[in-house]
C-alpha cells in the first residue's frame, strides 16, 4: 500500500508566532507524526498549498483536483483546513477510481491538546477499508463528502 498525501495547509500546518500573536501556517506536520506512529506503509507527501481554507481561491481548488486526477495512487489524503473542506471536497466530485479522503484539525498539530494525530490516524485507517469514494475523516467519524458540514458553534461536523 502506497498513500498520496497532499497538504493544503489549514490549522493542521499553523504555528503560532508569539512576538506577532499571530498565527501563520508552518511545513507540514503529517510527516512527524507519522513517524512518530511508526507507520510502516509506503506514503509520499506533497505541499499543494500553505493557506488558511478560507483563502483558497477557485483556481487553489482547480489545482488540488487535477493533481489528485493526475495522481498514479489509488489512495489519497488531504490535509485541509476545516472551515472550507466541505467545498473543496465538492470540487472533487467525479474523480473515479480513487479513495480520497480528506482531514484537518481543530487545533494546530503543534499543539499538545490537538485532534490532529487523532484524525489523521482516522483518515489513514479510512484509506485502507473504504471502497473508492470521497471522504471526510474528523471528529471520530467518517462522512460521505457531499452529506456533512461544519457546526463552526459546537466545533465539529455533522
Amino acid at each position: 500500500m502506497s498513500i498520496q498525501i497532499f497538504t493544503t495547509g489549514g490549522t493542521f500546518d499553523k504555528v503560532y508566532y508569539d512576538a506577532l500573536s499571530d498565527f501563520q501556517i508552518g511545513e507540514p506536520m503529517v510527516t512527524e507524526l507519522l513517524q512518530e506512529a511508526r507507520v510502516t506503509f509506503s506514503y509520499q507527501v506533497e505541499s499543494l498549498l500553505k493557506k488558511d481554507s478560507l483563502e483558497l481561491t477557485d483556481t487553489d481548488r482547480a489545482l488540488i483536483r487535477q493533481r489528485v486526477a493526475d495522481c498514479a495512487a489509488r489512495q489519497i489524503l488531504i490535509i485541509h483546513g476545516t472551515d472550507t473542506m466541505t467545498t473543496t471536497a465538492e470540487a472533487l466530485q467525479g474523480i473515479q477510481s480513487k479513495v480520497i479522503v480528506f482531514t484537518g484539525a481543530m487545533q494546530p498539530a503543534r499543539m499538545r491538546h490537538s485532534d490532529a494525530a487523532f484524525n489523521l490516524g482516522l483518515a489513514i485507517g479510512a484509506l485502507q477499508n473504504l471502497p473508492e469514494g470521497l471522504y471526510i475523516a474528523m471528529n471520530g467519524q467518517i462522512f460521505t463528502a457531499g452529506q456533512v458540514k461544519k457546526n463552526r458553534a459546537a466545533g465539529c461536523f455533522e
